[in-house]
């Protein structure tokens, strides 16, 4: 008995070495793909939603099996089931830990068979999370002189991806598509960045604060995701401002904070990254403490201080396979365009975000 244990044991010990290199999302990959059907009671009408992207829109949760059954994608599949009283297929084609780059190339180009079908009327992508943690990683890494040349790729990649994104769904995708929408980045990890780095800059020679450096990156590729949307027909949920202001006024400006930081669109970059990093940036909060009000808050990021928090049980997506399957909605209406907990968890919010540019009809 115990020889087989440990030959049991010795077989194993490369699955175990690659869960490890797998819970770290920005450091491998980690191909996560679900179809969830909304299963609404009274009509046999079925719609598809398309999302690509990486552990985002995936629902990573740290595990290698299994991901958010009510991830972004199928929180949005749930508003649509009740906007237009049919079932709505929510499929998830992702990878988490993938760069923009990867999510293009292998879900998008590779995978666009899922967007072509005639049942298909959106299809929604995020990508650039991982282009933006890498990069900072490898700054976070350095010592000695500064060197921006990471961050300054990174924006140039996730620039290049999405155009090319945009501009392939649509070409491919199914012409009864009613909505085309990106979902851009919050900052995970803000509070944490509030520090000095470990390299000088050449100019001052002194070190940098985390957070200047970063934010002014992240602020130009969110507005380039917002801006290039408008150009290609598509809408863009804001997910930094979803995720990054309060759900009121805390500045007095006569604005809720959420809402005086979104991109507005056709503005431009100077406008937006000026509001994002200097006339705002006083209202722009760790997502880690999402205020609703002025005295209640909820958590949208989970303990990895990365990954979005989310709403109910888990479904197989990853190593050991993918899930599809189909359920009854939690909400068959919603109040006001809402449900119950739209602002209690990172994934309600991103789903909630997209669905604001829903059509009326399918």
């Amino acid at each position: 008995m115990s020889i087989r244990f440990r030959r049991s044991l010795y077989t194993l010990l490369p699955l175990f070495a690659f869960l490890a290199a797998s819970s770290q999302a920005s450091a491998s990959t980690l191909t996560q793909n679900a179809s969830w059907t909304i299963d609404r009671a009274g009509t046999a009408t079925k719609y598809r939603s398309v999302a690509y992207g990486d552990s985002i829109y995936a629902g990573y949760n740290g595990s290698v099996s299994n991901a958010a059954k009510y991830s972004g994608p199928t929180v949005h599949a749930e508003y649509l089931s009740a906007q237009w009283g049919a079932d709505i297929e929510s499929v998830r084609r992702t990878k988490s830990g993938a760069v923009a780059e990867d999510v293009y190339n292998n879900k998008i180009v590779a995978e666009r068979s899922y967007m072509q079908a005639s049942n298909t009327r959106v299809v929604t992508f995020e990508m650039c999370g991982n282009d933006a943690l890498q990069a900072r990683s490898a700054f976070k890494s350095q010592t000695g002189t500064c060197n921006y040349s990471g961050l300054t790729a990174a924006e140039n990649s996730c620039r290049k991806y999405v155009t090319a994104a945009m501009d392939y769904i649509n070409a491919n995708a199914y012409a009864g598509v009613k909505l085309k929408i990106i979902s851009n980045i919050h900052y995970p990890g803000y509070a944490v960045d509030n520090t000095q780095s470990s390299c000088k800059d050449a100019t001052s020679g002194a070190t940098v604060k985390m957070q200047d450096t970063f934010l002014p990156a992240l602020a130009r590729m969110n507005f380039m995701m917002c801006d290039v949307a408008r150009q290609k027909g598509f809408q863009c949920a804001d997910s930094f401002a979803q995720y990054m202001a309060a759900d009121y006024d805390s500045n007095g400006d006569g604005m809720v904070d959420a809402e005086a930081i979104r991109y507005v669109n056709g503005e431009s970059q100077a406008s937006y990254v000026n509001r994002i990093t200097s006339s705002l940036r006083s209202t722009i909060r760790d997502a880690n403490t999402h205020f609703v009000s002025a005295s209640s808050s909820y958590d949208y990021i989970q303990s990895d201080d990365v990954h979005p928090t989310y709403n109910g049980s888990t479904i197989s997506a990853g190593l050991f396979g993918s899930t599809t399957g189909s359920g009854a909605p939690r909400y068959t209406s919603f109040s006001g365009g809402k449900n119950p907990i739209w602002n209690q968890y990172g994934h309600e919010r991103i789903g909630w975000a997209v669905s604001a540019y829903n059509p009326a009809t399918p």
